[in-house]
């Protein structure tokens, strides 16, 4: 039998190895800023075109390569990072094994530009799909300019999985800000489709979070320090009262390395708990320093998940060093049984007595002698001297010449509301509804022909609000009421983008928007099922369910808005129903055309047969 292993070439290895590197344009993005940390670079400026797919171009002024050094960059496992196996660990740098920029020219188009600074001139490469189509001296500043076109030139079907270029952009700018957040020591410039996005200038780690996430995070932070002989953690975490539905603001550094951990998330959350609504996620930006041998970085191909040597040990710090944190700034409640009094006494009070208050009583004060009636009506004057009446004065002058009865009638009550008539209304009500009750103040019972149904409330209006927003962004006849006070709500850049992207569909619903500026969004109107003090937290549900639903198959920019309106403004679990309402979420139900399901896919009703029933008896 023939042999039938044989050596691949090394542009197919090279793709091979691009498709585990270079997932999508942020991948490319991650390692170009890593390469210009590592080369000591003092500022960088990420350029971006059309979402990454025509252009990702990084530009740093750090040390350069030499010719020979520009050359061999692009060939793989070839790397200045380490010599031996033992170097693995024992790192400081970001990359390390030689084989990001090998496995980006194989897939794009690669132009390098480079200088040392002891040189006058520098290096400008060219290649294209792992072939070198030039190396030329040229003149160029110190540093080194990345730029990286067309990627996935030669694979069309990885870029036919790509994304819009707003969801990519989205995805760039989250890989942009988990660079520029571990490294505040550094200026960087952020650049889409020729405008300016972010202008970081160098400053200290919190300084940099606000930047980056506007001013109003500023109020949110509580900082978080702690060194032991594990590890030294440092940062801020968001207080209790802005922890949000979705998992935003939320990043893990460890030695100034972004890292994904579900075990230390765990211990902050764990952290929280008391403190926070179960279904909502605290906010944090924790930067853990540890000896590079307690950890194993190469276990995964993007280096985004390390292995620690004592992970116990490190939940248990990490976790009362949030607590500690919540409590020492008077975020958590608690009572201190120990405390001097004394300590809360203001100084000029200090050394006074207390003074006993004084009560004036008039003794001479008799409210049977000081009456005076008027009109028909008793009233009390100070200081009057009127004869002794009996009771039955009290009732003097409610007579007229017309007659008692006359007067009598004449007579306001307080109230002219006839008790009797109130017993009666509820009484047809309740007959003209007695086919529907609720219960346990979560389901609607009513009955059919051959038995009853049991509905779910939530799910029911959750399906009605949804088809009937489907309907109004597809006809575009919605209601919006018009506010008389605009509100102006704020948002990081981040979200505003995310804003402006799905604005068409918000305007189609009800929702009329003013002028956005760089933090601030004004709000004109809404749609008349939205409140305007649910304004702010229905507009926040949009962005974290449209961030959450990007990376789905079934993406769909109107679906996301319709199922995010329905969720937030539908009638909750444990709320009471009157009669008149259970009985029109029964009819809106039935008349959707598909009441089986909500809009998440789960059922809303169940029906109980007679027969269900007679089987239960025998």
């Amino acid at each position: 039998m023939a042999d039938i292993i044989k050596l691949l070439p090394d542009h197919v290895a090279n793709q091979i190895a691009a498709g585990e590197v270079v997932q999508r344009p942020a991948s490319v993005v991650k390692e170009l800023l890593e390469n210009a940390i590592d080369a000591g670079a003092s500022t960088i400026m990420l350029i971006v075109r059309d979402g990454g797919k025509a252009l990702i171009q990084v530009v740093d002024d750090g040390i350069g390569m030499s010719p020979t050094d520009a050359r061999l960059s692009f060939e793989r496992h070839a790397t200045s990072k380490i010599q031996k196996a033992e170097d693995l660990f024992d790192l400081n740098t970001k990359g390390f094994r030689g084989e990001a920029l090998a496995s980006i020219a194989a897939i794009a188009h690669v132009e390098m530009q480079t200088k040392l600074q002891a040189e006058e001139l520098g290096t400008v490469l060219k290649i294209e799909g792992s072939k070198i189509i030039s190396q030329e001296v040229g003149a160029t500043v110190t540093g080194t300019s990345m730029a990286v076109k067309n990627l996935f030139f030669n694979i069309p079907a990885r870029r036919n999985f790509l994304k819009s270029n707003q969801v990519e952009l989205r995805h760039i700018t989250d890989e942009f800000h988990r660079v520029a957040l571990a490294h505040p020591n550094i200026a960087f410039h952020f650049h889409n489709n020729g405008s300016e996005m972010f202008n970081l200038p160098k400053s200290n780690y919190r300084q940099r979070i606000v930047n980056i996430f506007g001013a109003k995070t500023n109020q949110k932070l509580v900082p978080v320090a702690e060194e032991t002989q594990v590890v030294k953690i440092s940062g801020f975490i968001n207080k209790p009262e802005f922890a949000k539905k979705s998992r935003g603001e939320q990043f893990f550094f460890v030695n100034n390395r972004f890292i994904k951990s579900p075990y230390l998330h765990h211990a902050v959350v764990s952290a929280f708990e008391g403190v926070i609504k179960p279904d909502t996620y605290p906010g944090y930006f924790l930067y853990l320093d540890v000896n590079p041998a307690s950890i194993d970085i190469n276990i995964h191909p993007t280096k985004t998940e390390v292995k620690f040597d004592d992970e116990h040990t490190l939940y248990a710090i990490l976790r009362s060093t949030v607590k500690h944190s919540l409590g020492q700034f008077n975020i958590v409640p608690a009572l201190d049984f120990e405390q001097d009094q004394n300590l809360e006494t203001p100084y000029a009070y200090k050394n006074k007595e207390a003074e006993l208050p004084s009560v004036a009583v008039d003794s001479s004060f008799n409210p049977f002698q000081e009456k005076v009636a008027t009109k028909g009506a008793a009233s009390y004057q100070k200081g009057s001297k009127v004869s002794n009446q009996s009771w039955e004065g009290l009732y003097t002058g409610l007579e007229s010449e017309i007659g008692k009865e006359v007067a009598f009638r004449s007579m306001q009550f307080e109230s002219d509301t006839i008790t009797g008539s109130v017993f009666d209304e509820e009484k047809e009500s309740l007959n003209t509804s007695s086919t529907t009750f609720q219960l346990r103040r979560k389901y609607i019972v009513t009955t059919i022909k051959s038995g009853m149904i049991v509905i779910d409330q939530s799910r029911a209006h959750q399906r009605v609000l949804y088809e009937k927003f489907l309907k109004n962004i597809t006809v575009k006849e919605a209601v919006s009421q018009q506010l008389l006070f605009p509100l102006s709500l704020s948002f990081s850049i981040n979200d505003r983008a995310i804003l402006e992207e799905i604005k068409e569909s918000l305007n189609t619903i009800g929702f009329i928007f003013g002028a956005m500026g760089d933090e601030t969004v004004e709000i004109k109107g809404v749609p008349v099922l939205v409140s305007e003090s649910e304004v702010g937290m229905v507009l926040d549900q949009l962005i974290s369910d449209y961030q959450m639903e990007v990376s789905g198959n079934s993406f769909s920019q109107t679906d996301i808005v319709a199922k995010t309106l329905a969720k937030t403004l539908s009638v909750k679990t444990g709320e009471i129903l009157e009669s008149t309402s259970q009985t029109a979420l029964v009819n809106d139900l039935f008349a959707c055309k598909e009441p089986l399901v909500s809009p998440f896919n789960k059922p809303v009703y169940i029906t109980i047969t007679e027969n269900d029933i007679d089987r239960k008896f025998i």
